[in-house]
């Protein structure tokens, strides 16, 4: 371990390294370490030395672990985060569930005036912190952004891109997102994300509630056309899917920045925005039509649905009383169908997965079309998004690409507050780096529809 001298500033601090998602972000980490000056200086925090210690080992093999500082800092220490903070330009949180341990750091970071990133996709705690801090954090200039991971970059930076498909006029109404999981080996998930699964069941009486009593006031989208009708159960023969709704955070997460567009429709300026940036930001934000957005887990078989609907009910009617969480949590390898375990993936099953996420957009031909009440869609677009596995790759890509544009392009994002990824990275480079790093975007399909 290598001592940190007082007053040192570190580009990030990894928080949580030695966790299961923890230790694949510092193994990306390191690709870009005093590599063409992309990363300066990292450090790794949490409450286990040894742990780190050997976590560091693992992420850098088979080259002998570079002199990375180790700190020492616990979430439910107030002093010991404010102190990583004080240390650091960017926290990178990693330490789930984020509902019961995520609150103290973004109240460390906000105090502080350091920007943060995680990789949550706990709609319960998005709304907490934003309810609580984006004030604050905007006075602070502190920058609060979290789904940086696989929860939501990939529905909302695969929707901007699918949106930029809709020219000449045409007007998108509806757009779908399929998730698609693909393994020449069955992935077994790791128990964190089960745990926040079981406690955002337990939790959301509780959501509903603080929505309700704390109000976020957010402006409407107008969308054009009719509200479309939903299906439960929906085939699309297209892309060779059936579809279930994903009770994920991807949708309430593009609402939201949906919610700030419609207020800010040239996107939020900049700290210290060049002329050249802000026009960019302003020719990006004015082709983006707000559209009805959801995702649904797809299947290549409706038995894999039946599949996905079971697990669901287990964990609904399980995870709402506290026998059934304890029952839950204790055996998570019975109660998800052998989905998750405490053992988490190995790391043979995580090479051999990988996602495609399709996006399968309704839409009208012309303004006209879409202005009267009894119009049909007339137009549809399909577009997609390939990348190695979610939990463990792809996320660890996406966080270390925005903290490498947060670090390097400051000046062109916020000054503070709590917001989405969509509205702080969505007219930066994201999409490209994801490209370069293993994540395609490609347009599948335009065409018109048959009336």
């Amino acid at each position: 371990m290598m001592a940190t001298a007082v007053g040192t500033t570190f580009d990030i601090i990894i928080l949580g390294a030695s966790g299961f998602t923890g230790k694949h972000v510092l193994k990306e980490s390191l690709k870009f370490l005093n590599n063409n000056n992309n990363l300066n200086s990292i450090a790794i925090a949490g409450r286990n030395a040894t742990k780190l210690t050997q976590t560091l080992q693992w992420a850098a093999r088979p080259d002998p672990p570079p002199s990375i500082p180790i700190l020492i800092a616990d979430t439910t220490d107030p002093l010991s985060l404010r102190s990583l903070c004080l240390k650091t330009r960017l926290i990178l949180n990693c330490v789930g569930p984020f509902r019961l341990h995520g609150e103290p750091v973004v109240a460390a970071c906000v105090q502080t005036g350091c920007d943060y990133l995680d990789i949550t996709g706990e709609a319960e705690f998005m709304d907490r912190v934003e309810i609580r801090y984006h004030e604050t954090s905007v006075k602070n200039g502190s920058l609060i952004v979290s789904a940086c991971g696989f929860d939501s970059v990939p529905a909302e930076m695969g929707l901007l891109f699918h949106l930029k498909q809709w020219v000449g006029g045409c007007l998108p109404n509806k757009v779908e997102g399929f998730l698609s999981v693909e393994s020449e080996k069955r992935v077994v998930g790791n128990f964190g994300t089960f745990e926040s699964a079981v406690l955002a069941v337990a939790d959301l009486k509780k959501m509903r509630q603080r929505r309700d009593a704390h109000a976020i006031k957010r402006p409407k989208p107008v969308i054009p056309g009719p509200l479309p009708k939903g299906e439960i159960i929906e085939r699309q023969k297209k892309i060779g899917l059936w579809g279930i709704t994903l009770p994920s955070a991807d949708a309430t997460v593009v609402g939201k920045t949906f919610s700030v567009l419609t207020e800010n429709p040239e996107g939020l300026p900049g700290l210290n925005e060049s002329p050249k940036t802000v026009e960019k930001r302003k020719v990006f934000w004015s082709s983006v039509r707000p559209v009805h957005f959801g995702v649904k887990i797809g299947s290549k078989s409706l038995l894999g649905i039946f599949a996905y609907i079971t697990f669901g009910i287990i964990l609904g009617l399980f995870g709402s009383i506290s026998l059934g969480r304890w029952l839950l949590l204790k055996y998570p390898s019975i109660f998800s169908l052998g989905g998750f375990s405490k053992q988490g993936p190995s790391e043979e099953e995580v090479k051999s997965a990988s996602f495609k996420m399709w996006f399968v957009g309704h839409g009208f031909s012309s303004e006209s079309l879409a202005a009267k009440a009894d119009s049909k869609p007339d137009m549809e677009v399909i577009t997609r998004i390939t990348g190695p596995e979610m939990g463990y790759v792809t996320t660890p890509i996406i966080l270390i690409q925005c903290a490498l544009i947060l670090l390097s392009q400051r000046n062109n994002l916020p000054k503070g507050g709590v917001y989405t990824p969509g509205i702080v990275f969505g007219s930066t480079d994201l999409q490209e780096r994801l490209q370069q790093n293993g994540i395609s975007f490609d347009v599948i399909s335009k065409s018109k529809l048959s009336s």
